[in-house]
């Protein structure tokens, strides 16, 4: 008998009918002998919704009083998940409970809307399984030292999964999700992308970082820190399918490379259209600079990416950065009033419509001349590069965002994407 996690997104709770396949698949795995806990996210939709009504009262604000009540109302969207899948096992003959992220408990820090889990008690939860129950746990939420409830964030719910997985030594943890696997990029936009059969944990890290929506960012984290077993897979799929072969569909995110490093340079093209750009011109380059305007940023609790500082001129340089853009209001509001006039800045700039589009493989290591291929692929479509940021396993560009569809196929293309690799 195995411990199985099975985590389902939003679209796969999408409605009562979805909720009944959810139930009839995990009945499957329970039958077949495993002990199961299910992390579902909130119904597709619904914490929009939810988070939709409190902008309506309070537009802007974004005090932490404001911050600690858009966590209380956005943990309710998986209440009602945990509630109605229980009840939808509990039909199939499936003893189950649900539980809250605080009922666990998840313990988090108190960082609103972006807590981070410190740990998970599961000792509720092992007693449950060894009375032959089903566990069903809110994913996206946990509960800070204070007892208040938090939320960890977009995609939070994945991270939930994958968390209690590793705090429970789970045998695998899959994560059901409406596409059935990872792809070279997203399909939508380059019809010849191929489903990876598996992609390296630090692979899919990267991916993930630079705005794939398979999964959450500290989802693999956690997973690669702590090696779980992770796979990526359809909820769309017949919940009858032989549990054998789907066990075996999907994306495999392995701890393997050896192998599969001469197989291709790059894996998959990620891109990102949540990015925004904002400029100081003219500050002065000496030695602490960087500290002075990233500093109070990132105590703002701001996430900065791609980072570029001029050359100097006159004992002044320009310095650029990015971030999310649901975070640039906020962002240039404290480079104008606050790190701007601080660092004597002759002007702050912003730019709102850029994206980063990356390649990502780690046969980029042992093979040369990969960016440069890049550069090429992008100049070739007349695409201009405003910035550049590197890994071993990586490169990405950002540009104008009315070119990441292009920039996509082109690069896409030029690396053969759409062309099975040997031995996948």
């Amino acid at each position: 008998m195995a411990l199985i996690v099975h985590k389902y997104g939003g679209t796969s709770m999408g409605s009562t009918d979805r909720i009944r396949n959810v139930a009839k698949r995990v009945a499957k795995w329970v039958r077949a002998g495993h002990q199961m806990v299910v992390v579902p996210s909130a119904m597709s939709g619904e914490t929009n919704r939810l988070l939709g009504l409190a902008k309506e009262l309070s537009p802007a604000s974004t005090t932490p009083e404001v911050m600690r009540e858009l966590d209380m109302i956005a943990a309710t969207g998986e209440q009602v998940s945990v509630g109605l899948l229980a009840i939808a096992l509990q039909a199939e003959g499936v003893p189950s409970v649900s539980y809250t992220g605080w009922q666990v408990p998840v313990s988090t820090d108190s960082s609103y809307t972006k807590a981070r889990i410190e740990s998970i008690d599961d000792k509720r939860v092992r007693e449950d399984l060894a009375a032959g129950r089903v566990v069903v746990v809110a994913g996206f939420q946990g509960i800070d030292a204070d007892n208040n409830i938090t939320t960890l964030g977009r995609g939070g719910s994945d991270t939930s999964a994958v968390a209690i997985a590793a705090a429970m030594k789970a045998d695998e943890c899959l994560i059901y999700t409406d596409v059935d696997g990872v792809y070279t990029t997203d399909p939508r936009i380059v019809p010849e992308a191929r489903r990876l059969h598996t992609i390296s944990f630090e692979e899919m890290l990267e991916m993930a970082s630079l705005g794939s929506k398979i999964l959450q960012i500290r989802s693999v984290e956690f997973a690669g820190k702590y090696r779980v077993p992770l796979r990526v897979l359809s909820s769309f799929t017949p919940w009858d399918i032989d549990i054998n072969e789907e066990a075996k569909s999907g994306t495999l995110i392995s701890f393997e490379e050896d192998e599969k490093m001469e197989q291709a340079v790059v894996s998959g093209i990620a891109f990102n259209r949540d990015e925004a750009k904002v400029t100081l011109l003219g500050v002065p380059d000496k030695p602490g600079i960087a500290f002075q305007i990233l500093g109070p940023v990132a105590e703002a609790n701001i996430d900065i990416d791609v980072i570029i500082q001029n050359v100097s001129h006159d004992g002044k340089t320009d310095f650029s950065f990015t971030v999310h853009r649901n975070d640039y209001a906020r962002t240039m509001e404290l480079l104008q009033n606050t790190v701007g006039p601080a660092t004597n800045a002759a002007k702050v700039m912003g730019d709102p419509k850029i994206c980063k589009v990356s390649i990502v493989g780690i046969g980029m290591r042992s093979h040369v001349g990969v960016a440069s291929k890049m550069f090429r692929a992008l100049s070739e479509e007349g695409i201009n590069i405003q910035m550049i940021s590197t890994s071993e396993i990586k490169t990405s560009v950002v540009i104008d965002e009315k070119y990441m569809e292009l920039a996509v196929r082109a690069l896409h293309k030029a690396f053969d994407l759409d062309q099975e690799q040997a031995g996948a």
